[in-house]
C-alpha cells in the first residue's frame, strides 16, 4: 500500500522541521513571489496587450494554481521527501518526473542568479550622482545613445549599452570583471541563506519576504501621481480582445513559473513541514503581488510614453529589460532618482534571492534523500554540502560575458515555458491519477482531520489534466522560436535551446523505462503494480 509509505516516513526523525508555522507559509511565499512577478508577468502583458493577459491569468489562478499548489505541498508534507523520492512513491512508473524537477531547477538556478547579479550592479551603481544610465556621457557609451528609450534598432539607452548590448549570440564580447565578481557574490549570498537548512531559511525570510511589499506600495504611491500614469495603468487592465485567444499558453506557463508548479520548490519545502498548511495563503498572496507588480510597472511605463509623447505600446520592452532598462531610465526623470533606484533593486535583489535559494534546496534536499549517509560520511558536514551544490553551477559565469543576455534569454524560452509544460502535464498525470485523488484526499484527512472539498477534487481529477494536455498540444502548435527584441536566434542556438529543454524532459521516459527493467513481471503487470 503505497499510501502507508507516507505514514513510514514520518517516523524520520532526523528530519528537521520549520520552527514555526509562519516561516514555512513566508518560505513559500518568497520561493512563489520572485523575479517573475516583477519582471515576466508586467512584460508578458505588455507582449499580449495588457488585460488580453489579466484574464487568461486569473482564469488559470483558480484552475490550476490555487489546486495544483495545494497538491504539490500536501503530497510534499505527507511523504516527508523531496522531489524524486515522493512522486517515486507516489506512482513509481513516473518516478522521472521527480528527478526532472531537479533537473530544472539546477538548469533555472544556474541563469537566474545571474538576474540577482544584475540587481546587485544596478543597485551598487544607484549610489552614484547623477545615476550613470541618466545621461549618455559615460565612457563606455557609443555614438548611437539615446537619454530615451525607443524600438529603434539603431539607438539605445545608455542602460542598454551598459548591460545589454546588440551583439547577438555568435559575438560572445568580453567578459565584463565587475558583473564576474558580482555574481561570486551572489552565491556567497545564497549559500548564507540557505547553509543552515531550514533553520537559517526561515530566519531570513522573515525579512526578504516581507521587504519587497513595503517597497511596492512605496512606488505605486509614488507612480500614480506620476503624469501618464493613468494611461500605463489603463493599458493594463482594459484588453485587447482580439488577442484574447493567443495568450492562453504563456498565462499558463506564468502560473507554472510563479508559483512554482512543476519545479519541486514547494514540495521539497513542505516536506520540511509538521504544521497543517494554509496553501490559498501562498497563492493568493503571489497572484495579488504579481497585480500590484503590474500596477507599480504599467504606471511607470505610462510616465515614460508620457514623457516621450509615444504610446505606451510604442516603449521598447523585451524581456529582462523591462526592469534593467526602461525603469532605470523611469528613475532617471523622478525626483530623488537614487533613493528609488537604490529601494527598487534592493527590492529586485530580495525577490531574486527568495525563489534562488528555494531552488538551490530542492537540489540539496534531494541529495540528502538519497545518499544522506554517504554525503555526511563524506563531507563530514552539511554546510560543506551545501557549499558544494552553490559551487556547482558553474555554466552561470558565461553569463557575464556581454552577450550572456542572449544567453539568458535562450535558457529562459526553453526551460521556463517548454520544459515546465511537458513537466507540469506528466507530475499532475503522476500525482491525480496514477496515485489517485481520493488517496490524495485520504492522506489530507489523516494530515488535517478535512477531506478536500469538491472543487479540489474536480480539478486535480478532471480539469487540471484537460486543461495541461489541452495546452501541452497547442503549445506544440503555436510553437515560437526564442528571440530577443527583434533578434530571432539562429537554427544552431535553437538547437542548443532544445539540447537544455530534454536535459530536463529527458528524465521522464528514462524513468518509467527503469521502473519496466527493475521490476519483474510482463509490461501489463508492472503497469499495475505502479499505478
Amino acid at each position: 500500500n503505497l499510501s502507508a509509505q507516507g505514514a513510514d516516513m514520518d517516523q524520520d526523525i532526523s528530519r528537521p522541521t520549520w520552527s514555526r508555522q509562519i516561516e514555512f507559509t513566508l518560505a513559500g511565499i518568497g520561493c512563489a513571489v520572485g523575479l517573475g512577478n516583477v519582471w515576466r508577468f508586467p512584460y508578458l502583458c505588455y507582449r499580449s496587450g495588457g488585460g488580453a493577459f489579466l484574464l487568461p491569468y486569473l482564469f488559470m489562478l483558480l484552475m490550476l494554481g490555487i489546486p495544483l499548489l495545494h497538491m504539490e505541498l500536501s503530497l510534499g508534507q505527507y511523504m516527508r521527501r523531496g522531489p524524486v523520492h515522493a512522486l517515486a512513491n507516489a506512482c513509481p512508473l513516473l518516478k522521472g518526473v521527480g528527478m526532472a524537477s531537479v533537473a530544472i531547477s539546477f538548469i533555472m538556478c544556474t541563469y537566474y542568479n545571474v538576474v540577482i547579479t544584475w540587481a546587485l550592479y544596478y543597485l551598487f551603481s544607484s549610489f552614484q550622482a547623477p545615476l550613470p544610465w541618466q545621461n549618455c556621457n559615460n565612457t563606455w557609451n557609443t555614438p548611437n545613445c539615446t537619454n530615451h528609450a525607443t524600438n529603434s534598432s539603431y539607438t539605445s539607452t545608455a542602460s542598454q549599452e551598459k548591460f545589454f548590448p546588440n551583439l547577438g549570440v555568435e559575438e560572445t564580447g568580453v567578459l565584463r570583471l565587475e558583473l564576474f565578481l558580482i555574481l561570486i557574490l551572489a552565491w556567497i549570498l545564497v549559500y548564507l541563506c540557505i547553509f543552515k537548512g531550514v533553520k537559517s531559511t526561515g530566519k531570513v525570510v522573515y525579512f526578504t519576504a516581507v521587504f519587497p511589499y513595503v517597497i511596492l506600495i512605496a512606488l505605486l504611491i509614488n507612480n500614480v501621481q506620476l503624469p501618464g500614469a493613468l494611461d500605463g495603468i489603463t493599458f493594463f487592465i482594459l484588453p485587447e480582445w482580439d488577442r484574447l485567444l493567443s495568450v492562453w499558453v504563456n498565462a499558463a506557463a506564468q502560473i507554472f513559473n510563479s508559483i512554482g508548479i512543476g519545479f519541486g520548490s514547494l514540495l521539497a519545502m513542505s516536506s520540511y513541514n509538521s504544521f497543517n498548511n494554509n496553501t490559498l495563503t501562498i497563492s493568493i498572496i503571489n497572484s495579488f503581488t504579481s497585480i500590484l507588480a503590474g500596477f507599480v510597472i504599467f504606471s511607470s511605463l505610462g510616465y515614460m510614453s508620457h514623457l516621450q509623447g509615444i504610446p505606451v505600446s510604442d516603449l521598447a520592452v523585451d524581456g529582462p529589460g523591462l526592469v534593467y532598462v526602461v525603469y532605470p531610465q523611469a528613475f532617471a526623470n523622478m525626483p530623488v532618482a537614487q533613493l528609488w533606484a537604490v529601494l527598487f533593486f534592493f527590492m529586485l535583489l530580495c525577490l531574486g534571492l527568495d525563489s534562488e535559494f528555494a531552488m538551490v534546496e530542492v537540489l540539496v534536499t534531494s541529495l540528502l534523500d538519497e545518499y544522506n549517509q554517504h554525503l555526511i560520511a563524506f563531507f563530514k558536514r552539511k554546510e560543506l554540502l551545501v557549499f558544494a551544490v552553490c559551487c556547482a553551477p558553474t555554466s552561470s559565469l558565461s553569463l557575464s560575458v556581454q552577450v550572456g543576455i542572449y544567453v539568458f534569454q535562450l535558457m529562459d524560452h526553453y526551460t521556463a515555458i517548454v520544459s515546465i509544460t511537458f513537466l507540469a502535464f506528466f507530475e499532475v498525470i503522476a500525482i491525480c491519477w496514477c496515485y489517485g485523488t481520493n488517496r490524495l484526499s485520504d492522506n489530507l484527512e489523516e494530515m488535517t482531520g478535512k477531506r478536500p472539498n469538491i472543487f479540489f477534487r474536480m480539478c486535480w481529477l478532471i480539469v487540471a489534466p484537460l486543461l495541461i494536455g489541452t495546452i501541452l498540444i497547442f503549445s506544440i502548435i503555436q510553437f515560437k522560436p526564442a528571440r530577443y527584441g527583434d533578434y530571432v536566434f539562429p537554427p544552431w542556438a535553437q538547437g542548443v535551446g532544445w539540447l537544455i529543454a530534454l536535459a530536463s524532459i529527458i528524465w521522464i521516459p528514462l524513468g518509467a523505462i527503469h521502473t519496466f527493467w527493475v521490476l519483474p513481471g510482463s509490461l501489463m503487470q508492472v503497469k499495475t503494480t505502479c499505478v
